[in-house]
């Protein structure tokens, strides 16, 4: 696991339009945040997902470098939530008209959470 740095994280007058489109670009992407909308942080080992552990962790790197996502490590485990404020801040609606999209198309269905 690679140590989540400050600067990973945008702030919020750094986020670009292109940049958060393009993150959510992505079925797998869009299925993280819609599980993310939940306004709850979650360990990653908790995302249920079709792809290595790897492939999940560049997926989370996108989300977060696009600064929709932000990553807290606790000891050797890591902690991601949707940076719903920031994004809405920025980008009035945004999120809101994502999210109900991707509710609509089924987009991301495959990602899920684990079982408690």
């Amino acid at each position: 696991m690679t140590a989540v740095r400050n600067a990973d994280h945008p702030d919020v007058d750094q986020l670009r339009l292109t940049d958060v489109m393009s993150a959510l670009s992505d079925p797998l992407r869009v299925g993280i945040v819609r599980l993310l909308a939940d306004g709850r942080e979650h360990a990653w080992g908790e995302l249920r997902v079709p792809v290595g552990k790897s492939t999940l962790s560049h997926h989370l790197k996108v989300l977060r470098a696009a600064g929709i996502t932000r990553t807290r490590e606790e000891g050797t485990r890591c902690y991601v939530r949707l940076r719903t404020d920031d994004v809405e801040g920025r980008f009035p609606g945004l999120l809101a008209s994502v999210l109900h999209a991707a509710d609509r198309d089924d987009v991301g269905a495959q990602v899920r959470l684990a079982e408690a």
